[in-house]
C-alpha cells in the first residue's frame, strides 16, 4: 500500500461503486465514501468493501468532496467518482510514485464510455485531469457543480501513466437526465458569479459546441453514440443558458435552485 487516501463521493452508485472500490483497494486502505442520501444500498455495498462511509447534507459537488478529504488518514488524495475505475497500469504507476514534493499534481488520462462503448473522440476522447494531489496545499473549489483544484502558484502537473476508466452513462435516457440536471446546476453556478446569458450565448453556443464537439474533434467517427453525445451536449448547452436567463428574470427561483430538500444530514 502506498500513502494514498482514496475520496469518494456518492449519489445511488450501487451499479458502479464495487468495482470502483476493488481497484482502490490495490492502492490504499484507506478508503473514504461521502454518500449523498443513496437510496440503492450504495453505503452499506461500501462499508462491506472496507470503506469509511460518511452520510452527509449535499453542500455541493466541491465541498462534499472537501468534506471527504478533511477525513483522510494520508496527506496524498486520490479523489475519485464512483464510476470511475482505475487500471492495473494505473495502480501500479501509483505504486511507484515518490510523493515527496507536495507541489506535485498528478494528471490522469480517462477512457469514458458510453453503455458498453468506449469512445475515442470528441470531447470525451482524449480527456485527463488532475485527481492525486497533497492536501496540505490543494483543495477543491466548492461550487454546485463542475468543482476544480485550486492549485498553489508553484504547483507542477505530472502525468501518471494508465487511465481512470470512466463509466459516463448508461444509455442515452440516462445522459439525458444528467444533461438536463447539469444544465441547471451550472446556470444556478453562473446566476451566483454574477454571469449572463448573453444574445451570442443563448443563440450560437451551443451550436458551437456541437460543431466543435461532433465535426472538428471528430465524434463523428464513434458513431451513433458520438452523435447522442453531441446532439446532448448541445442540448445541455442550450438549456443552461435558458435557465440563466429565467433565473435573471425570476430572481427568487435562481436562489432557491440551491436548496435540495432531497438531502438529510444523517452524521
Amino acid at each position: 500500500m502506498v500513502p494514498v487516501s482514496v475520496v469518494i463521493i456518492t449519489k445511488n452508485e450501487a451499479a458502479f461503486i464495487a468495482n470502483c472500490i476493488k481497484m482502490a483497494c490495490l492502492i490504499t486502505d484507506d478508503i473514504i465514501v461521502v454518500d449523498n442520501d443513496s437510496s440503492d444500498g450504495t453505503p452499506q455495498i461500501a462499508a462491506d468493501l472496507g470503506c469509511r462511509v460518511y452520510k452527509k447534507n449535499w453542500s455541493g459537488y466541491g465541498a462534499n468532496k472537501n468534506k471527504g478529504i478533511a477525513k483522510a488518514r494520508h496527506n496524498w488524495i486520490l479523489s475519485l467518482d464512483a464510476d470511475e475505475v482505475p487500471d492495473h497500469e494505473l495502480v501500479e504507476a501509483i505504486h511507484h510514485l515518490k510523493l515527496d514534493n507536495p507541489n506535485v499534481v498528478y494528471d490522469i488520462r480517462f477512457k469514458s464510455y458510453f453503455g458498453r462503448k468506449l469512445i475515442r473522440y470528441g470531447n470525451w476522447g482524449n480527456d485527463h485531469h488532475p485527481r492525486l494531489f497533497n492536501r496540505t496545499l490543494v483543495k477543491w473549489s466548492e461550487t454546485e457543480v463542475h468543482e476544480t483544484l485550486v492549485l498553489p502558484p508553484a504547483a507542477k502537473i505530472v502525468k501518471v501513466n494508465g487511465y481512470l476508466h470512466h463509466h459516463s452513462v448508461t444509455d442515452t435516457d440516462d445522459f439525458d437526465t444528467k444533461a438536463v440536471h447539469y444544465a441547471r446546476l451550472s446556470a444556478a453556478k453562473y446566476y451566483k458569479a454574477g454571469k449572463k446569458a448573453t444574445f451570442f450565448k443563448l443563440h450560437f453556443s451551443a451550436l458551437f459546441g456541437f460543431v466543435r464537439n461532433y465535426i472538428v474533434r471528430l465524434g463523428f467517427l464513434d458513431g451513433a453514440e458520438g452523435l447522442a453525445i453531441a446532439r446532448i451536449s448541445y442540448k445541455n448547452t442550450r438549456l443552461k443558458y435558458r435557465y440563466l436567463k429565467q433565473y435573471e428574470t425570476k430572481p427568487a427561483t435562481g436562489e432557491n435552485v440551491y436548496r435540495n430538500d432531497l438531502v438529510v444530514e444523517r452524521v
